[in-house]
């Protein structure tokens, strides 16, 4: 029997990110299923090439701004097909009032529960509750079984190293020695590893024979990973010097990614490639940890404060962020090297 589901995720990007191999596991065990997926423009080149799915573009800074937005995006997508059930895999005021609406016209929907009291009890200090909390990509699995499809993740990275176009290689040279990327940043500072140690994981790996890539999007991250750049002859910086399509394709020849818990791991799962992932204030256990990826190639200190924040967002209570500052470099680069020696 087919059905046509409209699914919607409108941010961040990991979070986008993760949603893809969840559509692919449905779209590839469901043979009569489509799907029309509502997300932001930047985001159309993770989902290129999944058959059986249309990806709606909805510039919400823009066209699809604000309530009045919202209401216009609701009669396009009202408009533009007969969807046999909405999917809310974010669950904000947007999207609850694009569901509400989709509901007065009879439309039957379920939404992700995101599991916010569990994940209080994580962050809660002193008396935390540590335990590891459901997968977000298996909350996204959720919400389709409860519109009556089924789905099962394998969690497994799935490699397919794409071809480099001319104008890639022209910045990377042909490959003839292993590939490290490092995506340093992240948008909260509890997730990022301090900038100084960071060079020092580069001081590091500049002597071995490999390729460095940095991956960033602002100009002050341009900026920084220019000057590494300079004086590392390993380093290429990446930043604001290729498109999305390009980044994806160069990832997936990398050996082996180091990224904070930000987009950086998830794109890298998106290209089945491994991560080394280094998390400070945050942690794993709440579920966001890269599809496919292994515990054991987590770097993260065991301060009892930790978790103090699902998303890194706080300031830390102890003013010195020692759960990013009593990681080592030396604990980083060996956990790369495992993957390239």
């Amino acid at each position: 029997m087919s059905k046509h589901i409209l699914a919607v995720r409108f941010s961040a990007m990991g979070d986008v990110a993760m949603t893809v191999p969840v559509i692919k596991a449905l779209l590839n065990q469901n043979p009569g299923l489509t799907i029309t997926f509502v997300s932001r423009p930047e985001f159309v080149d993770f989902f290129k090439g999944i058959p059986r799915l249309t990806y709606f573009s909805a510039d919400l800074n823009v066209e699809y701004k604000g309530f009045a937005g919202i209401i216009k995006l609701f009669r396009v997508l009202n408009k533009a097909a007969k969807y046999d059930a909405l999917a809310d895999l974010h669950d904000n005021l947007r999207t609850k009032l694009l569901r509400k609406l989709f509901r007065l016209s009879g439309l039957t929907y379920a939404y992700i529960d995101k599991g916010r009291v569990d994940k209080k009890l994580l962050t809660r200090f002193p008396d935390k509750m540590l335990k590891p909390l459901r997968l977000t990509t298996e909350r996204y699995a959720d919400v389709f079984e409860k519109i009556g499809i089924r789905v099962k993740l394998d969690h497994q990275l799935v490699k397919n190293p794409q071809q480099l176009t001319d104008e890639i290689l022209a910045l990377t040279g042909e490959k003839t020695k292993p590939w490290i990327g490092i995506a340093p940043f992240a948008k909260h500072k509890g997730k990022i590893y301090p900038l100084e140690r960071t060079e020092e994981v580069i001081k590091l790996l500049n002597n071995k024979d490999l390729n460095l890539f940095l991956f960033g999007g602002s100009l002050l991250e341009e900026e920084i990973c220019l000057q590494w750049q300079q004086k590392y002859n390993t380093v290429t910086s990446l930043v604001r010097r290729i498109t999305m399509e390009q980044e994806l394709a160069l990832i997936s020849n990398l050996d082996v990614m180091m990224s904070m818990d930000s987009a950086g791991m998830h794109l890298a799962s998106l290209e089945g490639i491994p991560v080394v992932s280094v998390w400070g204030a945050t942690h794993h256990y709440a579920g966001f940890l890269g599809y496919g990826q292994s515990e054991s190639n987590i770097v993260a200190d065991d301060i009892e404060c930790r978790p103090c924040s699902i998303y890194g967002n706080k300031p830390c209570f102890r003013k010195d962020y020692a759960c990013l500052y009593n990681i080592q470099p030396e604990t980083i680069v060996n956990s790369l090297s495992k993957f390239i020696s």
